[in-house]
């Protein structure tokens, strides 16, 4: 039995840590909302006061915060992780950052003798609770082996797509196809609501033919043809615009620094902006289908 040190237990480190006492792990978390504290401590975690409090004689670290000025101060800034976690402890960091944040805490934390993992996840709320995640995991191969029994406690598949802030990488580039498949499937919908097609037939149709993908088969914009969608429930729940729009936002910041040429991408952001700007932040990625049919 490992002691994990799990920082930042909102909505989905919350659900995260609590798969790890279900795999009868010692939990030790920190969270500046006691809100989202609450269930992680009656689920059998123990609180810790400060961060600093969490890692201090951890085996492992997690941390899962909002944004990557978040990890600079929990890993970087002085009195940080790295100055009090214990020194064979194993960082690892799943949070949706930017790259370049990725990469200068494994700098520093390979300085300081940690063997540190960037490992951002896929799932939403939904893999979080049912312990399904995928994790996209950058670093070390030694940091890779070291962490695979700990992620494959939360999620189902763990892969290691390579080097320092690769996981980061990966997850902008699958968020950023996500966003224009989904703007896709709901405009292929509004288009046929327009033309007198069913969303049943059209959606048996396109499931069967060279249009379908996850945003349509698993994820489906429209109520009816998949259940367990966030359209059945008005779009509440899943994953938020707001947190969409973070990532594409990464992903057109880390397009600009490589030079690459992301011109859907680009149009996908701007949507998703508006739709947010709109009060819609909170509502499912999915829901965008409102503001294209001109509901919004």
């Amino acid at each position: 039995m490992s002691v994990i040190a799990f920082i930042g237990v909102g909505n989905m480190g919350g659900p995260m840590a609590r798969n790890l006492l279900k795999a009868q792990e010692q939990v030790r978390a920190f969270d500046v909302s006691p809100a989202a504290l609450k269930p992680v401590l009656e689920a059998g975690a123990k609180q810790a006061n400060t961060a600093l409090d969490a890692v201090k004689g951890a085996d492992v670290v997690v941390t899962m915060l909002p944004a990557g000025s978040h990890v600079h101060s929990v890993y970087l800034e002085d009195a940080s992780i790295l100055s009090a976690a214990r020194k064979d402890a194993l960082l690892i960091d799943c949070s949706t950052i930017d790259i370049e944040t990725a990469r200068a805490v494994h700098v520093m934390a390979e300085r300081s003798g940690f063997d540190f993992l960037d490992a951002p996840v896929s799932g939403g709320v939904g893999g979080a609770q049912a312990g399904t995640l995928a994790f996209m995991c950058g670093g070390s191969d030694k940091a890779f082996a070291r962490a695979k029994p700990v992620l494959e406690k939360m999620g189902k598949r763990i892969v290691h797509a390579g080097g320092a802030g690769a996981g980061q990488a990966a997850k902008i580039c699958n968020n950023m196809l996500l966003a224009i498949s989904m703007i896709g499937t709901c405009e292929a919908f509004a288009l046929g609501e327009k033309l007198g097609l069913e969303h049943q037939k059209l959606f048996e149709i396109m499931s069967a033919a060279s249009g379908q993908c996850w945003s349509l088969t698993s994820y489906c914009p429209v109520p009816g043809p998949v259940p367990a969608a966030p359209s059945n429930r008005n779009y509440a729940g899943g994953f938020a615009t707001s947190l969409m729009l973070k990532d594409l936002k990464l992903a057109q910041n880390a397009a600009l620094s490589a030079g690459a040429n992301t011109p859907l991408g680009a149009e996908a952001e701007q949507l998703y902006s508006l739709f947010d700007s709109k009060g819609h932040g909170a509502m499912d990625f999915s829901g965008i289908i409102k503001m294209l049919r001109g509901e919004m």
